[in-house]
């Protein structure tokens, strides 16, 4: 979190400078993926901390100085290798301005961190393929579990909450598209934080809601269920924990010009629904009261978070998804899965959802 505070130090071989090569020495407590053939990483120079590209082998062939020092055993992701390494005089180039590190390598974590909205949304939907799948062929008291009341309420919960992630992601995937429009390229400064909080940080207890539909099957090391459910916390936790994106949520509406505007002309009026509307308005409110608004960083970033997915569930035209979505995420008062209120086609939504071949 504290990326200035590295001591690695790089030593200029020849000239000093952009693209000019350096030796680093320092230790790295957490490496990730060190099978790969090149790094970016930060080191300090005389002018601070600078952005180097550090290859495994030197131009000559030879192996660079860089040593492995152990793997770490994680919670999951172990078919990612992770690690603590060395650097014994590694050769590396610098990348970008001197003592402008944290900007130069901010452009790959930006990055990393959609690919972490991605691949959350991609854990969802497959947790929830497999609870809905199993839940329309399993039979409990002579009934196909799935047609249940109590079960469609969870069903069509766990669908609302993959499809809004999917829908968000794909936004900003849009947007990242077309950052030569002003209005996109400010959108993805704030929402890659807004995303990468809100939809990595629901990814776990809701692979835990679906593995819990399969009962005992989804328990079990058979199923795909706990695997799921180990790799989703990396994804909250990597390139920047919860409270790292609500802060970058706060910098970039405080420090980058446009950025809150446009985040408002993206919500517009409410899309023709007036909970939106009504969500929209507080949040603008929210924003103006800046008191405290640290300590509410957590709750702001939410309420955007929910406000976009709202209105791209409504964009995308789907009544039953979004007016599911707009009553239970809202205006709802249940915090555990299955709290649907009265009144929606839940029926219809896990029909949506449920895949006819597996």
């Amino acid at each position: 979190t504290d990326v200035h505070a590295n001591t690695t130090r790089a030593y200029p071989v020849g000239a000093a400078g952009p693209g000019q090569a350096y030796e680093l020495l320092g230790h790295k407590w957490f490496c990730s993926a060190p099978m790969c053939d090149g790094f970016l990483t930060l080191a300090q120079t005389d002018k601070g901390l600078s952005c180097f590209l550090l290859p495994r082998h030197r131009p000559d062939g030879s192996r660079n100085e860089f040593y492995i020092q152990r793997l770490k055993n994680k919670l999951g992701n172990s078919s990612n290798a992770s690690s603590e390494v060395e650097f014994r005089g590694a050769l590396a180039w610098m990348i970008g301005e001197e003592g402008r590190g944290v900007p130069t390598i901010i452009e790959m974590v930006a990055m990393t961190r959609f690919d972490c909205m991605v691949g959350s949304s991609a854990l969802m939907r497959q947790a929830l393929t497999q609870a809905s799948h199993h839940c329309a062929h399993r039979l409990v008291g002579g009934r196909v579990l799935a047609e249940q009341p109590l079960m469609q309420n969870v069903l069509a919960d766990l669908a609302l909450e993959s499809e809004a992630a999917l829908a968000l992601s794909l936004r900003m995937g849009r947007a990242l598209d077309h950052l030569d429009d002003s209005h996109e390229a400010r959108f993805s400064r704030l929402v890659t934080a807004v995303g990468k909080y809100w939809i990595c940080k629901r990814a776990p207890a809701m692979i835990n809601e679906a593995a819990e539909c399969m009962g005992g099957a989804g328990y079990v090391e058979d199923s795909i269920l706990p695997r799921l459910y180990r790799e989703a916390p990396v994804n909250s936790t990597w390139e920047g924990s919860g409270n790292v994106q609500c802060l970058d949520v706060l910098r970039a509406l405080s420090k980058e010009p446009g950025v809150l505007d446009a985040l408002f002309a993206e919500l517009g009026d409410g899309h023709g629904d007036a909970r939106l509307a009504q969500h929209i308005g507080q949040l603008q409110q929210a924003f103006k009261d800046t008191d405290d608004i640290q300590y509410r960083a957590r709750q702001l970033t939410e309420d955007i978070a929910l406000g976009l997915q709202a209105k791209l569930l409504l964009e995308a035209g789907n009544s039953d998804v979004s007016d599911a979505f707009i009553a239970s995420r809202l205006h709802g008062n249940g915090r555990a899965y299955g709290n649907l209120p009265r009144g929606l086609n839940v029926a219809a939504i896990v029909a949506r959802s449920t895949p006819h071949i597996l």
